[in-house]
């Protein structure tokens, strides 16, 4: 009888030990559920550029300088866009700066989206530039729509210094030469 009071009593201790241990494994599986959840909150809430970053609306003017994209350009690349732009539209053509200045965060979640996209860094680096290495990012290069419009700055860009400098991008420009003179030859990021 004292032989079985011991044995329900040590199964009872083993029970009640195994519970204590399952409680304090079930809360520290809650509590790092919650700090990874409140770190991805953080994270992705504060993570998705906006108008502050350089994102721009459709249909954005070399003109609408109140956006920060157009705004943080470089005042003689804005000038010349603004220029260009006011000479298609007397030759019936609209268009529009689909992206200028990027803050360093939405450069990188650009690049993030390509290496994602391509499945290495180094393959997206042929489509997105490094943050500290982006003409965006300096404030030096605009991203220019609809095709029409980047044909027609192709043709006649350098009349006011701007030059398509990149051989797989038709639509991003920069003020690489003086106005009249020649553009230089365009890089390819893709044999790099």
């Amino acid at each position: 009888m004292l032989t079985d009071q011991l044995t329900r009593s040590g199964e009872r201790r083993n029970r009640v030990g195994l519970a204590i241990v399952a409680a304090v494994i079930s809360l520290a599986l809650t509590s790092c559920t919650a700090v990874s959840a409140n770190q991805s909150a953080s994270t992705s809430g504060n993570s998705k550029p906006d108008t502050a970053d350089g994102v721009m609306p459709d249909h954005t003017s070399a003109y609408d300088t109140s956006y920060p994209g157009i705004a943080k350009l470089d005042p003689d690349l804005r000038k010349a866009v603004q220029r260009a732009e006011s000479a298609m539209k007397d030759d019936g053509i609209k268009m529009q700066v689909t992206t200028g200045w990027r803050s360093k965060k939405y450069q990188e979640e650009l690049l993030t989206k390509a290496i994602r996209q391509y499945g290495s860094r180094k393959k997206a680096l042929e489509y997105v530039a490094d943050p500290n290495e982006s003409h965006h990012v300096t404030g030096n290069a605009v991203d220019l729509g609809p095709r029409d419009a980047d044909d027609w700055l192709s043709r006649h860009g350098n009349r006011y210094g701007l030059c398509q400098t990149l051989s797989n991008e038709a639509w991003h420009f920069e003020l690489v030469t003086k106005p009249g003179d020649d553009c230089p030859p365009m890089t390819d990021p893709t044999k790099g």
